[in-house]
């Protein structure tokens, strides 16, 4: 492996070009016209054009990234997250262009794409699911009353063909049910290609905390503990950590093992990450979804092991893939991400677009900024508003709440709004601190803020 195309954009493009560079293997950048002077286009050896702005137009356009891979002469792809980095379509089209693809493969990311098959194969593999239904379409609504009644109220309808919380729905009644269900399969169908929904049971004030894997391709695999990922909006998270704080260390190994349980029942290859829901109350874990990638958060995992996921995707991918015993990969303190947006939240996060005047993140011992964006650049409408990945670490939780606190306070955004203070006051509140809370904690919070005002 000489040479990789990153078929992608922003933060984490950039995130691959430094391990790649740290390897010897020069890097190929994509860009739309929107990115033309984007920092990835810099930092890479080389950059081709491949469309307009709208990702549709460019950044999903399989023909096209892998013309340019052609054309650079590249002979990896990297596909980084979002966009096609969970296409079977894409990882297929990257082999047979006669490519290395770095990541697992296409059968991998097809089984555990389709979000209730990976419920199925879950089951096969003993691991914990919550009730829930088989999948309904527009052209196949049959039973869907049914099912509701059997899962019971309150529950969720999600996408079958996505994750990332796209089109997820609450229900708590029966008059909600048709309309709701038909507005997240057009949601689906818009995003994934594929109207397919299925119905799961809705745990009341549950955490999100997920499991780092990587297999070896022969059932063979190590965790890389596990991370919090609870503080949400919309469905997205905002601030993740590792290890998640107040949960027993039993559950924690029950995680582990389901983990492992999944990797080896697909033969799982490569990076990836177990999702799981956690029932605070009966502390039990079930399965969410397995994201087949590398996820947004892994900073927090590398600070806490000392590992570079992304060296081990490029190693395995050109058949020298790590194999380490799970006694060699140690846990040390504690890592806190928060994800800087260009965004309102008293707008209920509104993105907000425009030129990033200054932006000016303060140096700090243990800290780490994962960024794609600097002073004078445009925060354009057409892709993720994300500005940077702020992560910190410490001895403990409270030391690393204490540097992330200060950090965001001192840092500079103008010319756009963003969720700086919103992120700061959330490492200074009580609840917070203390490991009180769920994914309803961004939701509450706001709701509290409103309260107040009034």
């Amino acid at each position: 492996m000489k040479k990789i195309l990153i078929a992608n954009r922003g933060e984490i493009a950039c995130r691959i070009i430094r391990s790649a560079r740290a390897m010897g293997i020069a890097t190929v950048a994509v860009y739309s016209e929107a990115d033309a002077s984007a920092l990835h286009v810099e930092m890479a050896d080389e950059a081709y054009a491949i469309g307009p702005a709208r990702a549709a137009e460019s950044y999903l356009v399989i023909a096209g990234l892998l013309d340019a891979a052609r054309e650079s002469g590249a002979d990896a792809v990297h596909p980084g997250y979002g966009f096609l980095a969970e296409s079977a379509d894409f990882a297929e089209a990257v082999a047979e262009a006669g490519l290395i693809w770095i990541g697992p493969d296409a059968a991998c990311i097809r089984a555990m794409g389709d979000k209730q098959r990976a419920r199925s194969i879950a089951v096969e593999a003993g691991v914990p699911v919550l009730p829930g239904s088989r999948r309904f379409t527009r052209a196949a609504p049959e039973g869907l009353k049914e099912a509701a009644e059997e899962i019971g109220y309150p529950l969720l309808i999600k996408a079958a063909g996505g994750g990332g919380g796209i089109g997820m729905q609450r229900v708590d009644s029966p008059d909600e049910l048709v309309r709701k269900a038909a507005s997240t399969q057009t949601m689906a169908e818009k995003v994934f290609g594929d109207d397919a929904i299925y119905l799961e049971r809705l745990v009341e004030s549950p955490r999100h905390v997920e499991v780092q894997v990587f297999g070896f391709g022969d059932g063979g695999g190590v965790h890389l503990f596990d991370r919090d990922c609870s503080v949400q909006r919309r469905y997205q998270k905002i601030i993740e950590e590792a290890p998640a704080p107040n949960v027993p260390e039993a559950v924690r190994q029950r995680m582990y093992e389901a983990a492992l349980a999944l990797v080896r029942q697909v033969r799982y290859r490569s990076l990836g990450t177990v999702e799981f829901l956690y029932d605070q109350e009966n502390q039990a874990p079930y399965f969410l979804e397995m994201n087949t990638r590398i996820q947004v958060e892994h900073p927090v995992t590398e600070m806490i092991t000392g590992k570079d996921l992304v060296a081990w995707q490029i190693e395995e991918a050109r058949g020298e893939g790590p194999r380490p015993a799970q006694a060699e990969i140690q846990r040390n303190g504690v890592a806190i991400e928060a994800r800087l947006y260009a965004e309102r939240p008293e707008k209920n996060f509104m993105p907000s677009p425009g030129r990033i005047e200054r932006l000016e993140i303060p140096e700090a011992e243990h800290l780490r900024v994962d960024c794609g964006m600097r002073s004078g650049d445009t925060m354009t409408p057409y892709y993720d508003p994300m500005v940077a990945k702020i992560a910190v670490w410490g001895e403990d939780r409270s030391s690393a709440l204490e540097r992330l606190n200060g950090v965001l306070r001192q840092t500079v955004v103008e010319g756009i709004h963003s969720n700086r203070e919103f992120l700061a006051g959330i490492c200074r509140n009580a609840n917070f601190r203390a490991g009180r809370f769920s994914t309803r904690f961004v939701e509450d919070l706001r709701a509290e803020s409103l309260k107040a005002a009034v």
